[in-house]
């Protein structure tokens, strides 16, 4: 058993008593995001800071806590705020969240986030689905001793976003007349947005989308035989001839918010149908 495992053992013990109910989906909410829960009938909430070993995060935006609801006849344990690596956090810190929603008993991951828009097609308020991903020089979080508990030393990602989902997610946002781009996100470290040569790069690489999350927690929820799904609100565009606006966290939130009215609702709807 390694030292990890029991790390997270002692904390999902700190709170099993607290947990309403085994649930099917486990939901982040990423920066601007976080009013999916206000309408809904919180059977429990933990905060972060409960939880024995666990990150807390000191972003502005982010919630700290755990939600346990239902979406439908979906029981949903939703991470309102997640904790980054570019906090000073490790990145076997940054997925201990996942790594306990799993240990809960969900078995899919539906992520999150704000992001910049790589592609030169893209406007402020796009959506993205996640496709494919790729870690900018990020730490993966299955580095050192492997968790036995929860996969294989070397895991098989060659299809880490599940295709059904992928379609659902698609067939959904038809019906609700929300236009989808689809695309590889790629995750940076931060806090620092990116240089003029940065984006330079990682437009060569075809990235379509980038921010400061998600691929290792994708990554983790993958290792564990999790079912993962993904989607990008898109808060600013980057392009590559160095025209881009500059970006800040409070222009990010911003344009987060104003999406809320369409991304609420897809979600929902792709949560009751998985």
């Amino acid at each position: 058993m390694s030292i990890e495992y029991d790390i997270l053992k002692e904390g999902y013990d700190s709170i099993k008593s607290k947990i309403p109910f085994v649930p099917d989906v486990a939901l982040v909410l990423g920066s601007g995001l976080g009013n999916l829960p206000n309408d809904k009938k919180i059977e429990a909430s933990i905060n972060y800071s409960e939880i024995k070993h666990f990150p807390v995060s000191k972003v502005p935006g982010h919630s700290n806590r755990f939600l346990f609801f239902k979406i439908g006849e979906k029981k949903v344990v939703c991470m309102q705020g997640r904790v980054h690596h570019y906090e000073g956090f490790s990145t076997t810190e940054v997925v201990r969240p996942t790594r306990l929603m799993k240990m809960m008993g969900a078995n899919t991951l539906f992520l999150s986030n704000a992001a910049g828009g790589m592609n030169n097609d893209y406007k402020i308020g796009d959506l993205m689905i996640i496709t494919d991903h790729i870690s900018f020089f990020v730490k993966s979080p299955l580095m050192g001793e492997n968790i036995d508990e929860f996969g294989p030393r070397f895991p098989d990602v060659s299809k880490i976003y599940t295709k059904e989902y992928v379609e659902l997610i698609r067939n959904v946002a038809k019906e609700q007349g929300v236009s989808l781009r689809e695309g590889v996100y790629t995750q940076i470290s931060g806090p620092a947005y990116e240089t003029p040569a940065e984006v330079r790069l990682l437009h060569m690489i075809k990235t379509d989308a980038v921010g400061m999350s998600t691929v290792v927690e994708a990554t983790a929820a993958a290792h564990m035989g999790m079912k993962v799904c993904g989607i990008s609100l898109i808060t600013d565009v980057e392009r590559d001839d160095g025209k881009q606006e500059v970006v800040t966290h409070d222009s990010v939130v911003k344009a987060a918010n104003e999406a809320e009215k369409k991304f609420i609702p897809l979600v929902e709807e792709v949560i009751k149908r998985m």
